[in-house]
């Protein structure tokens, strides 16, 4: 008969993974797999008229047997089909796994007493729509209609019973604060941001992150089960090829994705996509009546007028001041430079651009004065 062996499964970010074991005594699962392979390779010689060697003592039971989400990938293929077998082998006292993918999870359910525990995401409460509607100026210039189509969106998430995800489309010229937005209320709720780029995303390897390839292979619901914030930013949605877009009706509809080899359960997060859309027109004829009708807002983002851009370039070349020396600081007038730059760029509204531009205009300053100075 078998020992008994205690299953207890995590899902959620790494370092709370951690904090939740604790300090026990353990083993890593690929330390606890390289000793077997490495007793596997040992041989023994039996000499005539020598006393055989006896066989060494098998190694002491693991007290706790512990594997990380990154682990698994690390496993060859059959030994994760028959994971349970690979365990008794080990025989641990207690095995602890975080975020395994689904065949583990349904084989340790089918064997052994398991018991799971999941994290609990930061959520959204009507103070943070306080802070949102109150700290919003202070981060972004205009978008009055931003802040409030988002805190209509954000209402939802602190209704009781609420069970899965809002999503919002960010839609509208390039550096007017939209990742800012979604940065800024995760600041709020609480975590780190998990980011996606999709202009990074065309090759067939998009297909088998979203979808599922090998157990082994970069896969977005375990980026999802590996978070440890209530938002998640699909930065440049606009930018993925059609073709994936069927990988998001039940994400977004329900809050589901399931894969080859995972399921994820996201519960009410804020999802926000971002793009370069120019009309609600254009996102449904690009998107399809499909995934369309799947957000539940859809937010035009502005571009800046020629006021506004005085005051993010008040804020930027304020900003980048109080980071210089004094002696800096006293050889530079921040009037005369935010008057020169104004006068170049009210062509362009894209904060990341003007933020360059008051970087090299002050760095030229600086040079030009310290190279006059040394000759």
């Amino acid at each position: 008969m078998s020992a008994e062996i205690k299953v207890t499964i995590y899902y959620g970010p790494h370092s709370w993974f951690e904090k939740q074991i604790g300090r026990k005594d353990r083993i890593y699962l690929l330390e606890a797999v390289n000793d077997r392979e490495e007793s596997r390779r040992q041989f023994r010689h039996t000499i005539d008229g020598q006393e055989p060697q006896e066989n060494p003592e098998p190694p002491p039971r693991p007290l706790n047997l512990v594997a990380s989400s990154s682990d698994y990938a690390s496993i060859q293929e059959h030994a994760i089909s028959n994971f349970i077998g690979l365990v008794r082998e080990i025989s641990p006292k207690h095995l602890l796994l975080h975020n395994p993918p689904e065949v583990i999870h349904a084989q340790t359910d089918r064997v052994f007493k398991t018991k799971v525990i999941h994290y609990e995401y930061p959520v959204l409460t009507r103070q943070t729509l306080i802070e949102f509607r109150d700290g919003f100026s202070d981060h972004l210039v205009g978008q009055t209609n931003v802040r409030e189509r988002m805190l209509a969106a954000l209402y939802q998430l602190t209704t009781p019973h609420r069970t899965k995800p809002v999503v919002v489309m960010f839609y509208g010229p390039s550096g007017v604060g939209k990742t800012e937005t979604a940065q800024f209320i995760n600041n709020l709720i609480g975590g780190t941001l998990l980011r996606k780029q999709f202009s990074m995303f065309h090759s067939d390897k998009f297909a088998s992150y979203l979808f599922g390839g090998n157990h082994g292979e970069a896969s977005f619901a375990r980026d999802l089960l590996d978070r440890s914030s209530g938002v998640i930013l699909l930065d440049e949605f606009d930018k993925a090829n059609s073709v994936f877009h069927s990988a998001f009706y039940e994400v977004f509809d329900e809050g589901v994705l399931v894969d080859k080899n995972y399921r994820v359960d996201l519960g009410p997060t804020l999802i926000i996509c971002t793009s370069n859309y120019g009309s609600e027109k254009e996102i449904r004829e690009s998107l399809g009546d499909a995934l369309h009708s799947r957000f539940d807002a859809l937010i035009p983002f502005d571009p800046l007028s020629k006021e506004e851009i005085g005051r993010v370039l008040d804020r930027l070349v304020d900003g980048k001041l109080i980071k210089l020396s004094a002696k800096e600081r006293s050889i530079i007038d921040p009037e005369s430079i935010k008057t020169k730059i104004l006068s170049h760029v009210n062509r362009t509204g894209n904060v990341r651009k003007l933020s360059k531009i008051v970087d090299e205009t002050i760095s030229l300053l600086l040079v030009r004065i310290l190279l006059d100075s040394e000759s």
